[in-house]
């Protein structure tokens, strides 16, 4: 690399460097959509209320039971035929 590629490489890295710190402190370009979020006059929805643990079962044991019994509560419908 010869010294004048590297001054010209170095000028537009500067530039390049430069620009990009100046643009992070300008204002931004873009428009907010509706009402300030800061402003608390601003009438918002009502935040409702769910528990999380509304749908919890107990999972205690119980007392013991045949085993013949629990399996024939899950086990799938005989098939017809067989």
């Amino acid at each position: 690399m010869t010294w004048k590629t590297f001054v010209r490489n170095a000028a537009i890295g500067s530039v390049a460097i430069g620009a990009v710190g100046l643009a992070g402190c300008s204002r931004p370009s873009y428009l907010l959509a509706g009402a300030d979020p800061a402003d608390p006059s601003v009438p918002v929805a009502v935040a409702g209320y769910r528990s999380t643990v509304a749908p919890y079962t107990t999972l205690r044991p119980t007392a013991p039971r045949s085993w013949r019994e629990q399996n024939e509560q899950v086990a799938p419908a005989p098939k017809s035929g067989h």
